[in-house]
């Protein structure tokens, strides 16, 4: 029973997440050749990787790139670019946990955010959905600098996108640390 009242606690605050970043992400993203990014999507993953967790944080950041792409505010790079931040910030503050660093310290997690976003999301975005998708200005981008540069622009542009946003995040998150707002006061987690 316990085990069920958590993943309805958590599958609300995820659906609270979800519907915040699809509501401000009409006013927070830019366009780079033919993906669109979205600050708002990077705050998102940073809150919920640290409060629930990756596969939720990855679970609401599918959900809000879906959302995005039906509205046309977003393109189908929202998935490799949402949703390795958010893995990235979970599993952090669990690496973090089994150091026994504090809950209160661990909201440092929520930086790493750009790190699965152009580390791991950017290659994937890249090298394999824009081949996928055709998406020839990326393919000309790759074509005409070489992979290595290519990756590097791309992700220099994206990183305008997570820095912002992880640092967001990371705000809210100490905000709401200072309230009282984190795992184990939600959840009973340590």
């Amino acid at each position: 029973m316990r085990t069920s009242i958590v993943h309805v606690k958590k599958l609300a605050l995820v659906t609270i997440f979800t519907a915040l970043g699809v509501v401000i992400s009409p006013f927070s993203w830019f366009t780079f050749l033919e993906t669109k990014a979205n600050p708002t999507q990077h705050m998102v993953n940073s809150i919920l990787g640290v409060l629930v967790g990756p596969l939720w944080a990855a679970i609401a950041s599918v959900l809000i790139g879906t959302i995005r792409i039906t509205l046309g505010v977003g393109t189908f790079f929202a998935f490799p670019g949402g949703v390795p931040g958010g893995i990235a910030v979970g599993v952090t503050y669990w690496i973090l946990g089994r150091l026994r660093v504090n809950q209160k310290n661990r909201v440092i997690s929520a930086l790493v955010e750009p790190i699965g976003t152009l580390a791991i999301g950017a290659p994937i975005a890249l090298f394999l959905f824009a081949p996928w998708l055709g998406s020839q200005g990326l393919l000309d981008l790759v074509s005409q600098n070489g992979a290595l540069l290519a990756l590097f622009s791309f992700g220099s542009i994206w990183a305008i996108s997570c820095i912002p946003g992880s640092i967001a995040g990371f705000a809210v998150l100490l905000v709401l640390t200072k309230v009282g707002v984190n795992r184990e006061n939600l959840f009973g987690e340590k």
